[in-house]
């Protein structure tokens, strides 16, 4: 290990002057010392980029050496197998090789910890003894959060790492958001958004896919712009697909299969398939049981019900309950699915045409989700089904209903009418978004509200 760690710390000086910090995250830290940061979420959402965005910032602004920084990635095969005391030898040979820090504050950047058994006791040692400040990430949120609430309760603040946002998407493509929004304003930028619903936002599929700079904006769009050949430079549709799916295949292997030990593994494929293939929809344990049982698979209930909970905890794919102030109703009804990225959703399903809506619908949730709401789906006295009903952090309830398409006037009126339905019976002004109204209403008020 002696020989390993320089080599590692070189490694990491020459990623940092190499590091193109073009998309800056929009993910807000506290400045607090005295909390461990943990960034959480899938793979390759960006949790490594959000680290080295950190540790530019400590360098360049606030002037931090880098022997005052340690960046290890655990993921490395050389370092292999991992142990709790590798971990310990690690960061106590680091201070033998800048024996001055004893004396300054430290920062350790830890990537994908969860692969070290009994990670915790070494960093909350760590962060007892030493003028540390620690960052953390990992891909799994329940193995993160039981030596989270346990052991480092009361000492770190937790993160969750998305794909970018569609503000993110337009950063990397080097499009500035419009400050008002005319007719013509709001018909380029919901072309944009069209792309990034079937693009998505992980980091890996958009940088690779950049546009020529004169290609971009709203004063120097491309001259087929709006006829959907939005391929002008960079990675092709079947490269991101590709990508995409590859994705899901290390989900399913490296944080579910060997994770949790799964035999059946024919079955988890199966449940994340239904699920991609679902988003938007209504979804129940009982009937899912059953079109499995008939389809030749040995399982039972218990096993459908721990496997969605790791594909949940792999960030893969999400459940969305009822709101209901009876738990026996809320446990009883369906749930809607919805996953980590719509882009991804794509590439693993056949019509994108087909689905925009849902996907829509899903770039919606996710949004919700970056601003931390709680978040139900909602059924009127009259069971019109209301696709999101929110609690903000501040208290405040929201009611949203999502659709795509406005030139279909009989859909239109539809989910605007189970909305005022909702609206009267919950008492709360609701918000029915349209790609126009995405921009002009919906985004003001979960971000800025």
């Amino acid at each position: 290990m002696t020989a390993l760690l320089p080599t590692l710390l070189e490694e990491f000086q020459e990623k940092i002057s190499t590091f193109n910090n073009r998309v800056i995250r929009e993910i807000k830290l506290s400045n607090v010392l005295e909390k461990i940061v943990v960034a959480i979420g899938m793979r390759r959402t960006g949790k490594t980029y959000f680290m080295l965005q950190i540790i530019i910032n400590l360098v360049k602004n606030k002037k931090i050496p880098l022997s005052r920084i340690l960046y290890i990635n655990f993921e490395d095969d050389r370092l292999y197998p991992l142990t709790q005391k590798k971990l310990s030898n690690l960061l106590d040979e680091f201070y033998t090789i800048y024996p001055d820090n004893h004396n300054q504050i430290c920062y350790l950047f830890l990537d994908e910890i969860q692969n070290i058994p009994n990670w915790h006791t070494v960093i909350r040692r760590y962060f007892d003894s030493k003028r540390v400040k620690i960052y953390l990430t990992g891909s799994s949120a329940k193995l993160l959060s039981k030596e989270i609430h346990t052991s480092l309760r009361g000492r770190s603040i937790t993160k969750e790492i998305w794909p970018f946002s569609f503000a993110e998407f337009l950063k990397a493509k080097q499009i500035a958001m419009p400050k008002s929004f005319g007719k013509i304003t709001l018909d380029k930028i919901t072309y944009w958004l069209k792309i990034y619903i079937k693009q998505g936002g992980f980091p890996e599929t958009i940088i690779f896919n950049k546009p020529e700079k004169s290609n971009v904006g709203f004063g120097h769009l491309h001259e087929n712009f709006g006829n959907g050949n939005f391929e002008q430079s960079g990675i092709i549709d079947e490269e991101r697909r590709k990508i995409l799916q590859d994705y899901v295949a290390v989900v399913i292997f490296r944080d579910i299969v060997e994770r949790y030990k799964i035999t059946n593994i024919s079955l988890i494929r199966y449940l994340i398939k239904f699920l991609i293939k679902n988003v938007g929809c209504l979804f129940s344990v009982n009937k899912l049981y059953n079109d499995l049982k008939t389809q030749g698979f040995s399982l039972s209930k218990t096993t459908i019900h721990d496997y969605l909970h790791y594909i949940e905890d792999a960030y893969l794919a999400f459940r969305v309950p009822l709101y209901s102030e009876s738990l026996r109703k809320t446990q009883s009804n369906p749930q809607k699915i919805y996953v980590i990225d719509t882009g991804l959703a794509n590439a693993n399903n056949f019509s994108f045409s087909e689905n925009i809506g849902h996907y829509f619908e899903n770039l919606i949730y996710l949004d919700l989700r970056r601003a931390q709401h709680n978040i139900y789906y909602y059924l009127t006295k009259t069971r019109k089904e209301i696709d999101f009903l929110t609690q903000d952090l501040k208290g405040k309830w929201h009611l949203f209903q999502v659709c795509w398409d406005m030139a279909d006037d009989e859909t239109l009126e539809r989910e605007v009418s189970a909305l005022r339905e909702a609206e009267q019976e919950l008492k709360i002004k609701g918000i029915c978004i349209t790609p126009h109204s995405y921009f002009t209403l919906f985004l003001p008020v979960i971000y800025h509200s």
